[in-house]
């Protein structure tokens, strides 16, 4: 019984943070599409400071209905894999690709409006990959290689040729920021873990060493 409502206190931080943020992009999607697309002006624009709204506002403006259904599911799928390890490090890795991998796009990107929630898909890309090379964990790297086996065409939209009308700076620092979330997280449990190992060595057979 203990299992039962573990499993489903865990199914619940997965799927709770992950179906706000695509329910948002959806309630944003159907309001953007009355409104014409309007909406879709909020954009990053680089270098501009009406364009710095668009940093946080990026994920949830696209400049279609295609463009939204395009992106739901992989936003899905990824975002899933990285709710696996925590609402706290979903939300955290979310909120941190959105704000630098946008900031980044400011400075960096073309003189355009730029949206959609391709930025934040290639960061959680980008973090999946990253964490496995960190953690070295083999459940960390089973998740990689099923996501480079099953999404790793996407880093195609990265290159600046490969098809216009795309932001690929969106998604190129949108990746990098993954990367970097990864990194980040991943230090910052370095001494949670430390500690821990300290911990069971102290406490040998004896309660000592």
């Amino acid at each position: 019984m203990q299992k039962a409502n573990s499993f489903k206190a865990t199914i619940v931080s997965v799927a709770v943070p992950l179906a706000v943020l695509v329910a948002l992009m959806w309630i944003v999607g159907m309001v953007n599409a009355l409104l014409d697309y309007r909406l879709s002006e909020y954009g990053v624009v680089p270098r501009t400071v009406d364009g710095l709204i668009g940093i946080p506002l990026m994920p949830f403006l696209h400049g279609s209905f295609d463009h939204l259904v395009v992106n739901t599911l992989p936003m899905v799928v990824l975002g899933g894999l990285v709710a696996i390890h925590g609402s706290r490090k979903f939300l955290t890795a979310t909120v941190f690709i959105t704000l630098v991998g946008g900031g980044a796009l400011w400075v960096v990107g073309r003189t355009a409006v730029h949206v959609g929630a391709s930025g934040l898909i290639f960061g959680f890309f980008g973090y999946l990959i990253a964490r496995a090379w960190y953690t070295r964990s083999l459940v960390a790297v089973l998740i990689a290689v099923v996501v480079a086996v099953v999404y790793g065409g996407i880093l195609l939209g990265v290159l600046p040729f490969f098809q216009e009308g795309v932001s690929w700076e969106g998604h190129l620092t949108g990746l990098i920021a993954g990367a970097l979330a990864a990194r980040l997280m991943w230090k910052e449990d370095q001494p949670e873990e430390s500690e821990q190992g300290m911990s069971e060595q102290a406490s040998g057979p004896d309660g000592f060493r």
